[in-house]
């Protein structure tokens, strides 16, 4: 059974989003700025589409197959949310928006980690000093 028409458009369709999208759309290329650091962007990414078509009663010399006529489209979006700075001895995410809890506990997690080896290396030089 051969394809039918539609299934075309949508192939075609998705075939186009597809080259439109890849991963350096969603991260963006880096940037080195004087001091050293590095940025990436990164956005978030939405599309959709449709496709439709219909066959019609026509003069057709055929008797398999109707006249067809049929169409797509499709739309993408594009918004930046984040930056992530690499720089200083430290990766930052930047959020467009207000930090939200998750980024917030992320930015911290360089500075627990620097307090618990603060603190596991202060309680050897006690038990090394006793």
């Amino acid at each position: 059974m051969s394809e039918h028409p539609v299934q075309g458009l949508m192939k075609t369709t998705m075939e186009s989003i597809k080259e439109m999208i890849d991963v350096n759309t969603i991260v963006g290329n880096a940037v080195e700025t004087p001091d050293g650091c590095v940025i990436i962007p990164v956005s978030k990414v939405s599309f959709g589409f449709a496709a439709g078509g219909g066959e019609y009663n026509g003069n057709s010399d055929t008797k398999d197959q109707l006249p067809f006529g049929g169409g797509s489209g499709a739309g993408v979006t594009l918004n930046p949310v984040a930056f992530v700075v690499v720089g200083q001895e430290q990766i930052r995410l930047l959020s467009i928006n207000q930090n939200t809890s998750i980024e917030r506990i992320i930015d911290l997690i360089p500075y627990f980690v620097d307090k618990f080896c603060n603190i596991t290396h202060k309680k050897k030089e006690d038990i090394q000093s006793n």
